[in-house]
């Protein structure tokens, strides 16, 4: 088992959007999270990466509450959100998910409702926004995405792309503070990873505060204010792109960043 190790978000000026200290995670005698301490400042965008198996996924799960941290603290834009094994209520909760939004592997769009109508559930339900309101933002939201002429399609009939796309359409219409991206490009042919990877770039250059884990590591070379490297539950190393890929401190970042490499 490795020791837990800290690895703190390059420091900035103002509040962290992100505060975790001593998270830790199991799924029975699994240790997935072991004591990890981080932070998130407005507007970076942290990259995470590491081997499969590494607790990437599980880390991005605990920060919006769809994973139950066993002990630590969580404090997200501004509020905790666990707190020693203790977590916000399913009211407070689904409040804060208001302004984290996650786009994960799979698209999870309802099958049953055309793409407008999928970016404005949200809004209308859950905000109480009037219909008029909501699809006019969403018209915006599908410019800045690149698929305003496909308003009126059916899930069913796009590309895993533009699903993709459509997902982080939708996960914008609740004005979030922060966007979780859990290997968005996963599950996409390579010729359809780009367009993806272009509206997270848009999204970056706006200032979007996000944290993304994820395999592509031209993505994280380009885009990533921090690079994190995870491995075996434990952050073993952060620091800015051109650190992590060209003068490592750890072995083991040295090992996968030369077997993942070596494969593109």
């Amino acid at each position: 088992m490795n020791t837990p190790q800290s690895v703190i978000g390059t420091p900035a000026a103002g509040k962290p959007i992100v505060n975790i200290r001593g998270l830790r995670k199991s799924f029975g005698e699994h240790v997935v999270l072991q004591g990890i301490d981080f932070d998130v400042q407005p507007s970076q965008v942290v990259v995470v990466i590491g081997p499969s198996g590494s607790g990437k996924s599980t880390f991005l799960r605990c920060c919006n509450g769809l994973e139950k941290p066993d002990s630590g603290r969580v404090e997200i834009c501004g509020r905790v959100l666990a707190d020693a094994g203790r977590m916000l209520d399913d009211q407070a909760l689904n409040h804060l998910r208001e302004d984290v939004g996650m786009v994960f592997q799979s698209f999870n769009l309802f099958p049953h409702l055309s793409v407008i109508d999928n970016i404005t559930v949200g809004p209308r339900k859950v905000r109480g926004l009037s219909r008029q309101q909501t699809e006019a933002e969403a018209l915006a939201l599908l410019d800045k995405v690149g698929l305003r002429q496909k308003a009126h399609a059916m899930p069913a009939s796009l590309s895993g792309g533009q699903k993709q796309r459509v997902a982080i359409a939708r996960a914008l219409a609740m004005q979030p503070q922060l966007m979780l991206f859990d290997e968005p490009t996963s599950a996409l042919d390579p010729e359809l990873v780009g367009e993806v990877l272009q509206v997270m770039k848009l999204l970056a250059g706006e200032g979007m505060t996000m944290m993304v884990v994820t395999h592509e590591m031209d993505f994280a070379r380009e885009v990533a204010d921090v690079v994190v490297v995870m491995d075996g539950g434990a952050l073993i190393e952060a620091g800015p792109p051109d650190i992590i890929f060209t003068r490592p401190t750890q072995a083991r970042t040295r090992d996968f960043l030369q077997a993942v490499l070596s494969r593109n």
